[in-house]
C-alpha cells in the first residue's frame, strides 16, 4: 500500500489527485487533466499582448506550469493535444482567427514555438518532479525554456513561411522580434512557476 499514498506520486497532479483505483481510474484522471490543460492553454494563447512577429501570450507560464504539475509525459502530452486542436481546424492559436486554424498554421511564425512548447512541458515535468532539488528545478526549467527559445527562434529566421511569401525572417529579426522581447517576461514567468512548484510540494508534505 505504500506505494499508494499520495506523496509516492512523482508529479504534484499525481499526488494531488491520487488514482488509488487501479489503472482505469489514472487513465481517467489523466485524460481529464489532459483536456482541462489542454483548455488552459487554449484560454492562455487568448490573453495576448500584440507584436510582430510573435505576440505576447501566457502560453508560456501554462506550458512550463502544466508540466511542473502534470510530469513528463502528460504534460507533453498535454500541449500535444492542444496543437491537435488547432492542427484539426479549431481557432485555439493565438492568431486564430484572422489567421486559419490547421495544419499549415504550423508553418508560419509561431510554428517553431509550439513544437518548442511540447518540449518545454517535457523538460519542466523532469525538473518539477517529487523530491527534485532546487539546482535541478530552476536548472530544468531555465533548460525548458532555452530549448522552446531556441526552436522557435529557428524556425522564425530559416524555416517559417511568412505572408510576403519569404521564407524565414533571418537570424537578426528573428532574435529581435521572436526573443528578446519576451526575456526578462519568460523569466519572470519561469521564477513564479518554480515558487508554485515549491509551493505545491510543501503544500501536501504538510497534508501528509
Amino acid at each position: 500500500m505504500a506505494d499508494m499514498l499520495p506523496l509516492q506520486a512523482p508529479t504534484l497532479a499525481g499526488a494531488a489527485l491520487p488514482a488509488i483505483s487501479g489503472p482505469r481510474a489514472a487513465l481517467l484522471r489523466n485524460v481529464a487533466l489532459a483536456v482541462a490543460g489542454s483548455l488552459l492553454l487554449v484560454l492562455a494563447a487568448k490573453i495576448k499582448v500584440p507584436f510582430w512577429p510573435v505576440p505576447m501570450t501566457l502560453q508560456t507560464l501554462a506550458v512550463l506550469a502544466l508540466g511542473a504539475a502534470y510530469g513528463s509525459r502528460l504534460g507533453a502530452a498535454t500541449v500535444a493535444l492542444y496543437i491537435a486542436y488547432g492542427l484539426a481546424g479549431l481557432p485555439v492559436f493565438t492568431n486564430t482567427p484572422p489567421v486559419a486554424a490547421g495544419p499549415l498554421y504550423l508553418v508560419g511564425p509561431t510554428g517553431g514555438f509550439l513544437v518548442g512548447f511540447v518540449a518545454a512541458a517535457a523538460i519542466a515535468g523532469w525538473a518539477a518532479a517529487r523530491d527534485a532539488s532546487l539546482p535541478r528545478l530552476i536548472g530544468g526549467l531555465v533548460a525548458a525554456e532555452t530549448v522552446m527559445m531556441l526552436l522557435g527562434f529557428g524556425w522564425l529566421a530559416f524555416g517559417a513561411q511568412m505572408a510576403a511569401g519569404t521564407t524565414g525572417v533571418g537570424f537578426a529579426k528573428a532574435f529581435a522580434y521572436g526573443v528578446q522581447p519576451f526575456i526578462i517576461g519568460d523569466l519572470v514567468k519561469l521564477a513564479l512557476v518554480a515558487c508554485l512548484a515549491r509551493a505545491g510540494w510543501s503544500l501536501l508534505q504538510r497534508r501528509g
